[in-house]
């Protein structure tokens, strides 16, 4: 992810849903403090993205243009990927100037949270709320209903 994460409301959410998954995800937070073009920084935010990827783990990349997913259809994603021996899934969120071209190139999928625009930041806690989701979807916990 890139960005760090500062105290306050969309930290308490970060730490809300990943708190209550088992395992707990690892949060990579990433950042440039390099002030540089648009096209140069997320070129930067790409290196320290695809750096930082666990060998071998499918990038799912959170792009606005990419396929919206139902989160049962997300849950379906990731058992299917579990089911095949993957160990590990890895997730990129851009920063505010959204990923660059090598790092939706090199991912397995490209999942969009829909049509409005959303703060990176926020997408941490929207994303991590819906791995929780599909958690209690494989559960078959009441949490989620379709």
């Amino acid at each position: 992810m890139i960005g760090r994460q500062r105290t306050g409301a969309l930290k308490e959410l970060q730490a809300l849903y990943a708190g209550r998954m088992a395992p707990p995800p690892v949060i990579v937070e990433l950042e440039e403090k390099r002030r540089l073009p648009t096209t140069a920084l997320r070129a930067r935010e790409a290196d320290l993205i695809l750096g930082a990827l666990p060998r071998g783990a499918p990038l799912v990349a959170l792009d606005g243009r990419g396929e919206v997913w139902s989160s049962r259809v997300l849950a379906d994603r990731i058992a299917g990927w579990r089911d095949t021996g993957v160990p590990e899934l890895a997730f990129a969120i851009g920063g505010a100037d959204g990923l660059d071209s090598r790092v939706l190139h090199d991912a397995a999928a490209i999942l969009s949270l829909g049509a409005m625009t959303w703060p990176h930041l926020l997408v941490r806690g929207m994303l991590l709320e819906q791995l929780y989701r599909a958690q209690q979807i494989f559960a078959g916990h009441p949490y989620h209903r379709d």
